[in-house]
């Protein structure tokens, strides 16, 4: 973990949480110029609970303690017709078996401009993310769609219910497809979507810088 370069000026710094190291290589390798303030990029692990821990104790620190929160990395689509590569932008997040519950995102919409702009031509969805204690597989994934979430991981509902703990913050989630109904990471081809989707992940931080400016939030 590391303060990334940007401007210090009044705008809450950004905290970036994603669990493993090829998603934090690509979202550091990403462009990073125009950030509106502090920001780092944090790998907690995964799993719900070293999500928990690692973020509870950055925004313990200075000067993370009023950081924005966004959760991101890679996922699991639930929708037939998704494909690696796919952006997913929640509009809440729900835990596994009631577990750090619903949390609701901030700016979903301004997040799914942002995106477009940043990633002309790749498809964006917007729903619900739910979360999950294990890889899932088959018929759990069919269940799973048919609460209403169109994508699982593992650590964005810790996250986020972690980050409202620790002090009101805007906060969202924001994954992309390395595993579709159609496209599971055991078949042929697992490479080739899991490089589309590292390509993509390493393009996101303008959009994210982008939301984080139009939040205007003066530290307090």
């Amino acid at each position: 973990m590391g303060e990334e370069p940007g401007s210090s000026g009044s705008v809450a710094p950004l905290l970036i949480a994603c669990a493993l190291g090829i998603e934090q290589l690509a979202l550091r390798s990403g462009e990073r110029a125009g950030a509106p303030g502090p920001f780092t990029v944090v790998r907690t692990g995964m799993g719900p609970a070293h999500a928990r821990r690692a973020v509870a104790r950055t925004l313990g620190q200075e000067p993370w303690r009023d950081a924005v929160v966004i959760a991101s990395g890679f996922c699991a689509g639930l929708a037939p017709g998704m494909h690696p590569g796919d952006l997913i932008v929640a509009d809440e997040t729900r835990g596994p078996e009631g577990a750090d519950g619903i949390t609701p995102c901030t700016g979903t919409e301004l997040l799914v401009r942002a995106l477009s702009r940043a990633l002309p031509g790749r498809t964006v969805h917007t729903g619900p993310l739910t979360g999950s204690d294990h890889v899932v597989r088959g018929h759990e994934r069919a269940e799973l769609r048919a609460t209403g979430a169109i994508a699982v991981d593992m650590e964005s509902a810790a996250t986020l219910r972690t980050a409202l703990e620790a002090g009101p913050r805007p906060v969202a989630a924001v994954r992309v497809v390395v595993d579709a109904p159609e496209h599971e990471l055991v078949r042929i081809g697992t490479v080739r979507g899991g490089i589309s989707a590292f390509r993509v992940l390493r393009a996101v931080l303008p959009a994210f810088f982008e939301w984080h400016r139009s939040l205007l939030l003066p530290r307090r």
